[in-house]
């Protein structure tokens, strides 16, 4: 049996105005955000990433890539199709932020988020970015043709600079 949800009144003052804020934020972009207090959980998670490519890796590891649903383990199974459906609209609003940024600003977040890595590991996942492309996969599925082909040459340019910076070769695809 998956873990319950916890309730929003269980949750610290701190984190209840935060997590509130952030309902509101998304509610007043995006009207279709339903809120059936199931989500303080994952709320809670997704407030504490500080950059736009870590909401994007976040979210994107919620969507359930057999069925294209989004999928927490604190959502209650009752709640789980307007979870799913709040998270989508959460991900294509970051998605949508993410892409309206210039280059300048992806790249200095790029930085901030391999920045969380210890120094020795920053290498390695430049290499692994080079060679597993798993920013391919952060598109939300609703986003096809300009927004999409904008977001994987904005991050390959990015991605070769970084490759310079950190001093990786080019990808070996069978490694």
């Amino acid at each position: 049996m998956p873990p319950q949800a916890v309730p929003l009144a269980l949750v610290p003052p701190i984190d209840r105005c935060m997590i509130k804020g952030i309902l509101v934020m998304l509610s007043e972009r995006n009207n279709a955000i339903e809120h059936d207090g199931s989500d303080a959980l994952w709320i809670r998670d997704f407030s504490k990433i500080e950059t736009f490519y870590g909401k994007l890796v976040y979210l994107a590891g919620l969507r359930n890539p057999d069925n294209g649903r989004y999928e927490h383990f604190g959502v209650s199974p009752g709640s789980s199709t307007i979870a799913s459906r709040n998270l989508k609209k959460i991900h294509e609003t970051i998605f949508r932020d993410w892409i309206g940024l210039s280059l300048e600003r992806k790249k200095a977040d790029i930085e901030l988020y391999i920045s969380a890595f210890d120094q020795s590991e920053r290498r390695l996942l430049v290499d692994a970015w080079l060679r597993l492309t798993p920013y391919k996969n952060l598109v939300p599925a609703s986003f096809q043709g300009p927004e999409r082909q904008r977001h994987l040459s904005d991050f390959e340019a990015i991605l070769g600079l970084l490759k310079n910076l950190y001093g990786v070769a080019s990808p070996d695809r069978d490694a």
